[in-house]
């Protein structure tokens, strides 16, 4: 169970200022990140740690992360939201 101070905590986080990240993290973090296993739990986590551009780049599928952690967050973030 997640605690409702570290969802408040990981919605500030998630609130990146451009809109293109916000419209996939926000509803994200909301609805699915209490929902994740640990280990997902800790990706999503690990990815907020990264630049905003890189995961713009990420998520216009423009570029894929290196780490195989990260990249499987942006495809779960990704598929989410696209059309299969």
């Amino acid at each position: 169970m997640v605690e409702q101070s570290e969802l408040n905590r990981l919605f500030w986080q998630s609130r990146r200022g451009m809109l293109e990240l916000d419209v996939l993290l926000v509803p994200f973090v909301k609805e699915v990140y209490p929902e994740l296993n640990e280990e997902d739990q800790r990706r999503y986590r690990k990815l907020l740690s990264c630049e905003d551009q890189d995961m713009f780049g990420w998520f216009m599928e423009r570029a894929e992360p290196d780490d195989e952690d990260l990249r499987s967050m942006v495809r779960m973030i990704l598929d989410r939201v696209q059309p299969k």
